[in-house]
């Protein structure tokens, strides 16, 4: 049991400081050799978990998926809009200092390679729907709301803003952006009451990450 603790720790360990070097240089600079440097082990110890940088950068990028949804099992919200929200800035939050979402999210813009981007896209765009169908079934969007185009229509703009962000300031003002940004567009699918009810505060990533000990 110990010995399989230490293996799931070491690959951990490689696929966080991939996830750093990746964020630095993009698939096409980074060398195995950077990422298994990086982690403090040796070039065997990187071979046992992984085949190859293609094989590592995939299980990378989709690390993603769990990022974006990011809720912890059982994790409800009352009102159910709000955990589309939540996803939002939990991970606006998360990129100051998640290396391996960091490194997820330059690869998923890095056409350099051939990687299959899709997955955390049909990812998020898949919980986002989710979200927003069980909203509509409680009666919290306005009737003609089209989730599945404002399922796609969120991730879309939301991985707009965070290259905007990351480029002009490096994340810095990543939550305020995405805050700014479903502010203006949670008015154009919520309830008059649900929209009331909503939290669409720049810190509330923090906070729920606060709450959950992490």
């Amino acid at each position: 049991m110990a010995q399989q603790e230490r293996a799931v720790r070491t690959r951990q360990a490689i696929l966080e400081a991939a996830g750093a070097v990746f964020a630095e240089r993009g698939y096409g600079s980074t060398r195995i050799s950077d990422v298994y440097q990086r982690a403090g082990m040796t070039k065997g110890a990187f071979y046992f978990h992984f085949s190859s940088k293609e094989q590592l950068a995939q299980e990378v990028l989709d690390t993603q998926m769990v990022s974006q949804t990011g809720h912890l099992p059982g994790y409800a919200r009352e009102v159910k809009l709000q955990e589309a929200v939540d996803s939002a800035l939990l991970v606006a939050h998360r990129l100051h200092f998640d290396s391996l979402l960091q490194g997820s999210i330059r690869l998923s813009i890095d056409q350099g390679s051939d990687l299959d981007r899709r997955p955390p896209y049909q990812a998020w765009v898949d919980f986002q729907t989710e979200v927003l169908s069980e909203a509509k079934e409680r009666g919290e969007l306005l009737p003609d709301v089209d989730v599945r185009m404002y399922g796609e229509l969120l991730v879309g703009v939301f991985s707009g803003v965070q290259i905007m962000s990351g480029v002009m300031t490096g994340w810095e003002d990543l939550e305020e952006r995405i805050a700014n940004l479903y502010s203006i567009l949670m008015p154009l699918i919520a309830t008059p009451e649900t929209l009331a009810e909503l939290d669409i505060s720049p810190d509330l990533g923090r906070r729920l990450m606060a709450e959950r000990g992490a």
